[in-house]
């Protein structure tokens, strides 16, 4: 809203400065404030609120140290992270933006989904909170969404060159281009680093041009679905998955402006995709409202994300991924998460399995997700979470190291 405003009063009354606002790092450096201060001084305000109606968290006895500690400590702080991401995205954001209206679409769809399974648990003293297969619908739902939209609008493009062999390429910028709805994605560690989805279907012939969107889609599905799901799983220490969605969200912010400025993509020999780097004020207030959260979040905690946050937090990093064509990516960015995933299909799968075998359920791991596992070796909370901070940070770097190393 504040970017039509002051691009309003420079086009008719040119006052001095007010120009500032079109640029895109600016209104980034600016979002970032904005969030940190909404969450910090409404952050304060919910956990009263919430200490007041008694919303706190239900803890099972798991034998975990430092455990019963967190008995009623407040949760559905994912409210916090939520506002802090959208109030600054509205005010400074171009809002006609297709990636913005993509983010925030997916933004509140995932909050309500987490805000509905934490309102059950809290309010009608369900333990389970919202079914399991609602949950999944929910995400789906936004999977089908999100992929429709890449897939099928006019308005995901990127942009394509001219060559001086009469070629067009997406790298190696000239004053002649087009801008042209493609379904590409970046390949990781690979020089022609570009991959066009119809490709996938060239060798079955033309009776399947078109239909690659039966593949695409069901991607999309199952990427929003896993990584939502992990960042979930992940949010069971102080600050864990919140600090970790931060480092995430400061890899995509460079990824987004790297993707959306012509130099600097001509530079990387990356993909331009017009009007993307509108993304890095997105990424800049989710980076904020994640370490503004984290003020109330680390160790001891004095408010916990509940779905609400973790869904969210999953959701919009994958959807994130998706736009700047990066989704081949998220298995190292994103590992932590997947890891935690992992660890749980793993544990419940072999416990069945050995069950059927032996018996007896058998384990792999002391008990999951992996952090778990960690506390139960004995190793102290906030030490678990500093070294999953670390490992998240390490894949960040390898996964940035990407731009260059082919």
């Amino acid at each position: 809203m504040l970017y039509y405003l002051f691009r309003y009063l420079d086009e008719h009354y040119h006052l001095p400065g007010i120009g500032v606002f079109q640029y895109t790092t600016f209104r980034a450096g600016l979002a970032i404030v904005i969030s940190l201060l909404i969450a910090l001084t409404f952050g304060h305000r919910l956990i009263r609120v919430l200490q007041k109606k008694q919303i706190g968290e239900s803890v099972r006895d798991l034998g975990l140290q430092g455990q019963t500690e967190k008995k009623g400590t407040p949760t559905m702080g994912g409210l916090i992270i939520i506002l802090a991401i959208l109030v600054p995205v509205l005010l400074l954001a171009r809002l006609r933006n297709i990636y913005i209206i993509l983010m925030l679409l997916s933004t509140v769809w995932l909050g309500l989904i987490g805000f509905l399974d934490d309102y059950i648990k809290v309010f009608r003293k369900n333990k389970e909170g919202l079914s399991g297969r609602f949950k999944v619908l929910g995400q789906v739902g936004l999977g089908i969404t999100v992929g429709w939209v890449l897939f099928y609008s006019d308005e995901i493009t990127i942009r394509e060159y001219l060559q001086p062999n009469g070629l067009f390429s997406t790298v190696n910028a000239t004053k002649f281009y087009k801008d042209v709805h493609l379904m590409i994605t970046t390949v990781p560690f690979m020089k022609d680093n570009e991959l066009n989805y119809a490709n996938l279907f060239a060798t079955a012939g033309t009776i399947f041009n078109g239909l690659y969107g039966f593949l695409y889609i069901p991607i999309v599905i199952f990427l929003v679905t896993a990584i939502s799901n992990g960042a979930n799983l992940t949010d069971g220490l102080d600050g864990l998955a919140a600090g970790t969605s931060a480092i995430i969200g400061v890899t995509l912010a460079i990824f987004a402006f790297v993707s959306g400025n012509a130099l600097l993509a001509d530079y990387l020999d990356v993909m331009f995709i017009p009007d993307s780097g509108e993304l890095v004020i997105f990424c800049t207030a989710f980076v904020g409202a994640c370490i503004g959260f984290l003020w109330y979040n680390s160790y001891p905690a004095q408010v916990f994300m509940g779905d609400t946050g973790s869904l969210t937090l999953g959701g919009i990093i994958t959807v994130l991924a998706l736009v700047v064509r990066k989704e081949l990516l998220i298995p190292v960015l994103c590992g932590v998460f997947i890891i935690e995933n992992l660890s749980v299909v793993v544990q419940v799968s072999w416990f069945k399995y050995t069950k059927r075998k032996y018996g007896e359920g058998r384990r792999l791991l002391r008990m999951s997700p992996l952090h778990h596992h960690y506390q139960k070796l004995g190793y102290h909370e906030s030490k678990i979470v500093s070294r999953f901070w670390i490992v998240g940070i390490m894949l960040a770097v390898i996964t940035l190291v990407t731009l260059k190393l082919r």
